[in-house]
C-alpha cells in the first residue's frame, strides 16, 4: 500500500460538495442548448438511448479513472502525473499528460469567458425591455452590434474573469465550495422554474415528442452520442483531476461518477424540456443551432407573456453554468503555481486570471477586428479564426487525446493493486470497469479523435 498523501489546498467537506462542483463543471453552455439540439436532430428517444449508453460506456469509465488519478495523486494534474509516475516506477514523460489537461483548459476558458460574457450581457438586455416586440432582423442586429464591438466584449470579457478569480482565490473551502453549494442549487431552481413556465404555454407536449420520440438513427448521430458523452463530462482538462485530489478517501468514487453523469444529463434534458415548448409556442425554428441562444429565443422572450422575467431567469442560468465551468477550468493551473512556486492563492489567481484574460483577447477581436485575419493548417483545417482555432484544437485534438491517455494510464500503466486500492468497490464492478477502460473506452475515444479531425 502506497504512502497516502494529503493536499495542501484541503478537502471538500462532504461527497454531495464534490458533486456539485464535479456536476458544476461539467454543466455548461453545451447542456443548454447543444443536447438538446443533436438530440432532436439525430433520433430523439433513440438517440437519447445510445447516448446515455455511450455515457456508461466511455464517460463514466473516463471519469472514475481521472478521479482516481487526481485522489491518489492530491496534486495538481501536472504533479500528479510527476508522483504516480514515480509511483509506479513509470517513464517520467507521463508528466505530460498533466500538462495537457492543464493547458486545454486554460485555452478554453480562455474563450469561454468571452461567451459566456455575451449572457451576463443578454441578462441585461433582457432585464432593459429591449427585446421586447422585436423581429428576427432586430434579434440579428442587436447580436451583430454586441459581437461587433470590442471594447463592450472586452468589458464582459474582463468582468467574468475577475468573477472568476475571486471565487478561486479564497481557495478550496472559502471559495470554491460556498460557490458550488450556491450556483449549483439556483442553476437547478432556475430550470425548473422555466421547465413550470414551458409547461404553460401549450406546447410542452412538442417539446416532449420532438425530445423523445423514436426516431430513425444513422452511424453519424451515434459518433454525436460518442463525442458528447465524452465532452459533456468535462474530461480530459484536468478540472475533474484536480477535484478528485480534494475528494476524502472515505467517498466512493464508483458513485460520485454515476451520479455526477445523472446530473449532467438531467441538466440537459431539463434544458430541451425549457426551451423548445418555447421555441414551438412561438413558431421559431428548433434547429437553429448555436444561434439558438442568442439569436432564436429573444424572440421569443421578446413576444411572450413575461417574457422579460423568464428571459432573465435563463440567461442568468447561462451565466451561472459557466461560472460553475468556469473555476474548473482555472483551478488546475492555480494550484500548480500554488504548489510549484510557493505563492498564495490570490496571487497565483490574479496571475493565472491575468492570462487566461490575456489570450481571451483573440477571442474578443476574433468576432470584429480580426475576423479577417484566418489560419489554416493542412488536412485539419482552413480560415480559421483564432476563436476558430483554439476551439478545435481543445475539442478535436487536446481533449480526446487527454482523456485516451488518462484511460491508457490508469488500465495499462498503473499497477491493479493501486487502482483497486483507490476504487475500493465491489470486485464486479471493479473488473467491469478495467475491462471497460482496457478496451472499450480507448476504442471509443479513438474514434472520437478521428471523427474530430475529419479521418472518419
Amino acid at each position: 500500500m502506497a504512502e497516502k498523501r494529503t493536499s495542501i489546498h484541503g478537502q471538500w467537506s462532504s461527497r454531495m460538495v464534490f458533486i456539485l462542483a464535479a456536476t458544476g463543471s461539467a454543466v455548461g453552455l453545451g447542456n443548454i442548448w447543444k443536447f438538446p439540439y443533436i438530440t432532436g436532430e439525430n433520433g430523439g428517444g433513440t438517440f437519447v438511448l445510445i447516448y446515455l449508453l455511450c455515457i456508461a460506456l466511455i464517460g463514466i469509465p473516463i471519469m472514475m479513472a481521472e478521479i482516481l488519478l487526481g485522489r491518489r495523486g492530491r496534486q495538481s494534474p501536472i504533479n500528479t502525473m510527476a508522483a504516480l509516475s514515480a509511483e509506479e516506477h513509470r517513464n517520467p514523460n507521463w508528466v505530460l499528460l498533466g500538462w495537457l489537461g492543464v493547458v486545454a483548459g486554460f485555452l478554453i476558458l480562455s474563450y469561454y469567458s468571452v461567451i459566456a460574457g455575451w449572457a451576463m450581457a443578454y441578462v441585461f438586455r433582457t432585464a432593459g425591455g429591449l427585446f421586447t416586440g422585436v423581429t428576427a432582423d432586430g434579434v440579428n442586429s442587436i447580436f451583430s452590434d454586441l459581437v461587433s464591438d470590442p471594447e463592450k466584449l472586452l468589458a464582459w470579457h474582463t468582468i467574468f474573469m475577475v468573477m472568476t478569480m475571486i471565487v478561486v482565490a479564497r481557495g478550496v473551502k472559502n471559495g470554491l465550495e460556498k460557490a458550488v453549494t450556491f450556483l449549483m442549487p439556483m442553476l437547478f431552481v432556475l430550470l425548473i422554474i422555466v421547465v413550470i413556465y414551458a409547461m404553460s404555454t401549450g406546447y410542452f407536449m412538442d417539446g416532449v415528442r420532438f425530445l423523445f420520440s423514436p426516431g430513425e438513427i444513422t452511424g453519424k448521430a451515434v459518433l454525436i452520442a460518442m463525442g458528447h458523452a465524452f465532452f459533456t463530462l468535462s474530461l480530459g482538462m484536468g478540472a475533474i483531476m484536480v477535484y478528485g485530489s480534494y475528494l476524502s478517501e472515505e467517498y466512493s468514487i464508483t458513485q460520485a461518477s454515476v451520479v455526477i453523469a445523472l446530473a449532467d444529463t438531467a441538466v440537459a434534458l431539463l434544458a430541451g424540456l425549457a426551451i423548445f415548448p418555447i421555441v414551438f409556442a412561438n413558431g421559431l425554428e428548433p434547429g437553429a443551432g448555436p444561434g439558438l441562444i442568442f439569436q432564436t429565443l429573444p424572440i421569443a422572450f421578446g413576444h411572450m407573456q413575461g417574457g422579460i422575467l423568464v428571459g432573465v431567469l435563463f440567461f442568468l442560468l447561462l451565466v451561472f453554468a459557466a461560472w460553475t465551468s468556469a473555476i474548473s477550468l482555472i483551478e488546475p493551473a492555480v494550484a500548480y503555481l500554488v504548489e510549484n512556486k510557493g505563492v498564495n492563492r490570490i496571487y497565483a489567481s490574479v496571475w493565472i486570471g491575468l492570462l487566461t484574460w490575456l489570450v481571451g483577447l483573440g477571442t474578443v477581436f476574433s468576432f470584429n477586428i480580426w475576423k479577417d485575419r484566418t489560419l489554416s493548417i493542412p488536412y485539419l483545417f482552413e480560415d480559421y479564426t483564432f476563436f476558430d482555432t483554439l476551439d478545435y484544437l481543445t475539442a478535436n485534438l487536446m481533449l480526446p487525446l487527454g482523456g485516451l491517455f488518462i484511460a491508457l494510464f490508469a488500465a495499462w500503466i498503473m499497477r491493479v493493486e493501486s487502482t483497486r486500492e483507490e476504487l475500493h468497490t465491489y470486485p464486479v464492478i471493479y473488473k467491469v470497469w478495467r475491462f471497460l477502460v482496457r478496451f472499450v473506452t480507448p476504442l471509443a475515444v479513438i474514434v472520437v479523435f478521428l471523427r474530430g479531425i475529419g479521418a472518419i
